[in-house]
């Protein structure tokens, strides 16, 4: 079972996804939460608060994007109650999170006249976030204390110091490599041997001062991780 919007943020006009071309070819849809000429920056304003209303166990990133061809908004799942892993369980949460976006636009298209308007387009997407929570929520895998915050480990960590790869999936080739770290980044660690090491969301991060875990979760495997040893330079 997929999360319905709350009754306080339910739709009673149409949604997105019950709207269908006529014999015309015509798609039309008019959003009941839309207002004419609005910005970006100000839907994500009342959208942000709207997702947390209409689904209030989940947890979004808004994401924005303006092009030549328009504009767009992205939300991206970083964590849901559902176990999202079956194909049609995902697609059943991402139609359910599009309709509530979709409310702040308006498209207007025609199949055979290759037209198409819109406020905004939208997409909705499954974050590598919401497949850490999900096997944490499973209790597989390697697991690690999280004494140090991803914050206090980009302050910590320096140059000199060595990173060992010591678990990882299986087509991982660095496995029992140890690196020394050559810079610390806001969102990466650049590592001897021309490699580096993107540093993931705080939800995907946990360290206990030795140990450091890094989820890469997907849909086929949530529990897939980076597991590596820590180890500071000596002080000079």
């Amino acid at each position: 079972m997929h999360s319905e919007p709350s009754s306080a943020a339910a739709s009673t006009a149409p949604l997105y996804s019950q709207v269908t071309f006529d014999d015309r070819g015509n798609f039309l849809y008019q959003g009941d939460l839309q207002r004419p000429g609005e910005s970006l920056v100000a839907i994500v304003a009342r959208l942000e608060p709207h997702l947390r209303v209409s689904f209030p166990n989940a947890r979004f990133a808004i994401l924005t994007q303006s092009f030549s061809g328009g504009r767009k908004i992205i939300a991206e799942v970083l964590d849901a109650p559902e176990d999202l892993t079956g194909r049609d369980a995902q697609n059943a949460f991402i139609v359910t999170v599009k309709d509530q976006i979709e409310r702040f636009g308006f498209t207007r298209s025609n199949i055979y006249q290759d037209s198409h308007h819109c406020a905004f387009f939208c997409e909705v997407r499954i974050g590598q976030p919401y497949w850490a929570a999900l096997a944490d929520r499973r209790g597989s895998g390697s697991t690690v204390a999280s004494i140090v915050s991803l914050a206090a480990f980009k302050k910590r960590v320096k140059p000199g110091d060595q990173l060992k790869l010591i678990s990882a999936p299986g087509w991982h080739r660095a496995i029992g490599t140890t690196r020394t770290i050559k810079a610390v980044r806001s969102k990466d660690i650049i590592l001897e041997g021309s490699s580096y090491l993107t540093l993931p969301r705080a939800a995907q991060f946990a360290c206990d001062g030795t140990l450091v875990r890094i989820a890469i979760g997907t849909e086929d495997r949530p529990d897939a991780h980076l597991l590596y040893q820590w180890f500071p330079a000596k002080a000079a």
